[in-house]
């Protein structure tokens, strides 16, 4: 009887870390953003250097791999891109709701510019559904990459988002132009 239980609890635990792997695996909808910087965005392109935007849910907590993979990207590309930090806030939400530890942590960065994206506007007009959707822009307005910068949910380390975005942003090429977005939905309430 004990070896009985002793297996169920075996296949219960095996079954939940399963379920587990595979929902951190489980890439968001990826954006199909505008080829080209959009005129409708209040965002302000770079015109002598590429833009970068990460879009973010504020109270995501698989974001915050994603505010730390940006933190190391940006020490890699000193002073050669702008970037921008687009946090989420519904409309009903109370004021200073999205200005959380992501908020905080974001705003640290050095280069890294933080704005608030009422009722998902800004991300409605990049097509980014995704917290943690990373676009490049280049200084003539063009999209060069798509995606996410983490290898999976909440997971940091080296991934094919952030070594892109370190090849490009240094002046070489990549071969990656679009990666996978982990993070949860743009436009929904967790709290």
């Amino acid at each position: 009887m004990l070896a009985t239980a002793f297996l169920l609890w075996l296949l219960v635990v095996g079954a939940g870390l399963v379920k587990m792997w595979a929902y951190a695996q489980a890439p968001g909808p990826a954006a199909h953003a505008s080829a080209t910087w959009p005129l409708a965005t209040r965002l302000v392109r770079d015109t002598h250097r590429p833009t970068l935007l990460v879009f973010a849910h504020p109270q995501c907590p698989c974001s915050r791999a994603t505010i730390g993979e940006l933190a190391l990207l940006m020490t890699r590309a000193q002073n050669r891109v702008t970037a921008y930090v687009v946090f989420y806030r519904p409309l009903e939400a109370e004021a200073g709701w999205e200005q959380t530890d992501l908020w905080r942590s974001a705003a640290a960065i050095p280069g890294v510019h933080v704005a608030r994206d009422d009722n998902g506007a800004e991300a409605a007009v990049f097509d980014a559904a995704t917290s943690g959707q990373t676009l490049l822009y280049d200084a003539g307005g063009r999209l060069i990459f798509s995606g996410g910068i983490t290898g999976a949910r909440g997971h940091s380390g080296d991934n094919a988002g952030r070594s892109a975005l370190t090849a490009l942003l240094n002046g070489g090429r990549s071969v990656t132009s679009r990666t996978s977005v982990f993070g949860c939905l743009l436009g929904t309430r967790t709290e």
